[in-house]
C-alpha cells in the first residue's frame, strides 16, 4: 500500500505594503474590511470589463460610420 504524502496547507494570507498577514489571526472588524475590499475590487473589475465592451462597440460604430461616409 502506497503512503500518501501529507500536504500542509498554508493558512490564507494577505499582503499589504509588502507585509504578509495571516487572515485567520485578523480581528472580525479587519475580516469585514477585507471582505469589503474584495467586493470593491470585484466591482472595479466588472466595471473595467463593461468599459472594454463599450469601447469595443464604440470603435465598431466608428468603423461603420466611416464606411457609410465613404460610400
Amino acid at each position: 500500500m502506497a503512503k500518501q504524502a501529507k500536504t500542509k496547507e498554508k493558512a490564507p494570507t494577505i499582503t499589504i505594503d509588502g507585509t504578509e498577514y495571516d487572515v485567520s489571526n485578523m480581528s472580525d472588524a479587519a475580516k469585514e474590511t477585507l471582505a469589503s475590499i474584495q467586493f470593491v475590487e470585484a466591482q472595479v473589475q466588472q466595471l473595467n470589463n463593461e468599459w472594454a465592451i463599450a469601447d469595443t462597440a464604440r470603435m465598431a460604430y466608428l468603423g461603420a460610420l466611416k464606411s457609410e461616409m465613404a460610400e
